[in-house]
């Protein structure tokens, strides 16, 4: 009998790719996670895992392994939103992870419809950017995560996850008032390769998405100044210290001294934002709810 306890363990390690990473997503130290693992492959009777220098690689059998535990684990969720439901589900708490702007846009606002709507639901919210909230919501330590599409995050097909779309916006060229272009309706971003640029760090999902179309328009960024702030962003951008693409929503009630925001003509970068949950776990009468609040107060948001 394989133990489901273990499973998770399994797919924290294919997740992280090292004992270390998944110990510490799991709250349990190196050790314990390595004991678990010898434990499943005594239990299977298959060598899981290669393990190197480098980390941890799945077998052949860890990946069939692996394949059936998504399938396990999305089940044991459902199994606990039906028992959930069979016991009235009315009050409990639910974590949601999300990036700044996501909570100003769309979680702040669904909170007010669901304490109207479902007073007995108590919303914790954690801010997290959009390449992280998906990460907490698949270690267990967030219900729900309000994301962003980057590259290299989990697609729709993803077997761990569930997800409902929520909003996509554009980004916007921010340029000093008297920049050449400012006087410009649009802005064509090929006329922008000699500028110096202004941006979020690597790692930050609206970084690939800035290089992304700027690759798109045949040039790579002169990316000179960096910040995760778009307020930051935008007041370098008065200073004359560069020019840059922001989402529209962050732009929203900024104060944008000394600066005049452009929309992008041609292919522009575009970001799309999420609603994710475990799989399985979308019909929990504590989830299900802020799921609805949530696709609601998106669906009368505005991207003009």
């Amino acid at each position: 009998m394989i133990d489901p306890r273990r499973l998770r363990v399994l797919r924290a390690v294919a997740d992280h790719r090292t004992v270390t990473a998944a110990a510490s997503a799991l709250y349990l130290t190196p050790s314990a996670v390595s004991q678990q693992l010898n434990a499943l492959e005594k239990e299977t009777g298959h060598v899981l895992l290669i393990r190197s220098g480098k980390g941890v690689t799945l077998t052949a059998a860890g990946e069939i392994l692996l394949a059936h535990t998504h399938a396990m684990l999305a089940q044991l969720e459902r199994a606990e939103a039906e028992l959930a439901a069979y016991a009235g589900g009315a009050a409990g708490e639910v974590s949601v992870a999300a990036f700044a702007t996501g909570i100003a846009e769309v979680v702040a606002p669904a909170l007010g419809r669901l304490s109207e709507n479902h007073p007995g639901i108590r919303v914790r919210v954690r801010d997290a950017e959009g390449d992280e909230s998906l990460p907490l919501v698949l270690d267990g330590e967030a219900d729900l995560a309000v994301a962003v599409e980057y590259r290299g995050a989990p697609g729709a097909d993803d077997r761990r996850l569930s997800r409902v779309p929520l909003y996509a916006e554009p980004f916007d060229a921010v340029l000093r008032a008297d920049h050449p272009l400012a006087g410009h309706e649009r802005v064509e971003l090929a006329g922008l390769d000699d500028s110096d640029w202004i941006g979020p760090y690597p790692g930050n999902p609206c970084h690939d998405m800035v290089l992304l179309a700027c690759e798109l328009a045949g040039f790579q960024p002169r990316l000179v100044h960096l910040s995760d702030d778009f307020r930051a962003v935008v007041a370098l951008a008065g200073a004359g210290a560069g020019v840059a693409l922001v989402p529209r929503s962050a732009l929203r009630g900024m104060e944008l001294r000394d600066t005049v925001v452009r929309p992008v003509s041609g292919p522009a970068a575009t970001r799309r934002v999420f609603a994710a949950v475990r799989r399985g776990a979308e019909t929990h009468p504590l989830i299900r709810p802020v799921l609805d609040a949530l696709a609601h107060t998106a669906a009368g948001l505005s991207t003009d």
